[in-house]
């Protein structure tokens, strides 16, 4: 049985923005959608506000699925939630 994941790319008001196979694609795309703003984009987990990195976001989804990851500037926001697909 193979695991497949997708990252599913969200933006401001939870509008749909994308399916991804990739993760890089996936920061990238979420960085873009909130570095809009006057201030730095940060991802929020849990109750700490972190620096966004390809690194990190690996490590917040290692092992996981149905999770989900918010990136927020001061004007935007984004969120990307990593899913799997059963065969």
């Amino acid at each position: 049985m193979t695991n497949i994941y997708a990252y599913c790319l969200f933006g401001q008001n939870e509008m749909f923005c994308g399916v991804y196979s990739s993760l890089r694609a996936a920061h990238r795309d979420a960085l873009k959608l909130c570095n809009k703003g006057s201030s730095e984009v940060f991802l929020k987990s849990d109750e700490e506000y972190l620096k966004p990195s390809l690194k990190t976001i690996k490590k917040m989804f290692k092992g996981e699925f149905d999770t989900k990851v918010q990136y927020i500037s001061s004007s935007t926001s984004a969120t990307i939630i990593k899913t799997r697909l059963k065969e």
